[in-house]
């Protein structure tokens, strides 16, 4: 299959699928959707996504593999998160699921390629791993007062503003988003959330359930401060991947994981943007992020 005649709608038997679960070290539950035949890849989403994020990736890449999306804790199929969260429970996690389904190529979204870089430090059996994105960015006094910002909406129940607040903070969204007030925007992030809930199926994940985990992708972002030097040591072969129209923290960060990493090439797609390889309804081109997979995989 070619970038060209790649299905961009999942059929039904694709959103159906095969569902599983791997136990993790803690005995955290962290299922996963499966689809495709042939050797195994992991899709790890990012914040504010599930494993139905990319189905329309794994789809483009289920002819010649066998693809396995799971749910981050806190999400969907998986078990919650815990009092104790660190990065080494999302490595375990993986772990966990690496050894049940015997794969070795991985691709990482954002929080989910910094999982997957910490992993391929102690974890041998990734072989490959495509990275698009990780935000490796310098926290600081301002990304820690967005997040107790965040934490407190989240508390109050004011989701539409939490979520804002944490577009704001990640540097998400169009220009536009910095012009517009924010009642505004609040009104109309509400407005969005209420029009996915009406359509979204039982088994959706919707945005409002997300909205909670973000706090965990902020604090992987802040455990993660100065940990850049460390991947000198990842040994697996590494394909960076990024958008042109991403923004600059993201390319910045690219950019050092291109200077450390001993075996990376790197790809950058004209165009796109931090959304590429999710579900075309949500802005993405994953026939185009499939084809790069394929090559560096195959």
């Amino acid at each position: 299959m070619t970038a060209t005649n790649v299905k961009l709608q999942p059929t039904v038997a694709a959103l159906e699928g095969i569902t599983g679960a791997a136990i993790s070290k803690d005995g955290t539950t962290i299922g996963y959707r499966q689809l495709g035949r042939g050797p195994g890849v992991v899709i790890l989403h990012g914040a504010m996504e599930s494993s139905q994020s990319h189905m329309q990736l794994a789809e483009a890449l289920a002819d010649t593999y066998t693809v396995y999306l799971p749910d981050r804790r806190g999400r969907g199929l998986s078990g919650p998160y815990g009092s104790g969260y660190g990065v080494w429970e999302d490595v375990d996690d993986m772990d966990a699921l690496l050894r049940k389904t015997g794969a070795h190529y991985v691709f990482g979204v954002s929080s989910g390629a910094i999982i997957w870089l910490q992993a391929a430090l102690t974890l041998p059996t990734i072989h490959k791993a495509a990275i698009f994105e990780p935000p490796l960015m310098k926290s600081g006094p301002a990304t820690r007062a967005w997040l107790t910002r965040f934490d407190r909406e989240i508390a109050e129940g004011r989701i539409a503003a939490a979520m804002i607040t944490g577009m704001k903070g990640a540097q998400m969204g169009p220009p536009l988003l910095n012009l517009m007030p924010r009642w505004l925007l609040e009104r109309m992030t509400t407005m969005m959330l209420a029009s996915e809930e009406k359509k979204a199926s039982r088994d959706d994940v919707t945005m409002r359930m997300l909205a909670p985990t973000l706090h965990y992708d902020f604090q992987l972002v802040i455990e993660m401060e100065g940990a850049l030097d460390n991947f000198r040591a990842v040994r697996a072969d590494i394909l960076l991947l990024g958008g042109s129209k991403s923004p600059a923290y993201l390319k910045a960060s690219v950019d050092a994981l291109e200077r450390v990493l001993p075996r990376v090439r790197r790809v950058e797609f004209p165009g796109l943007g931090h959304e590429a390889s999710g579900n075309s309804d949500r802005g993405g081109k994953p026939e185009r992020v499939a084809h790069q997979l394929r090559g560096f995989f195959g």
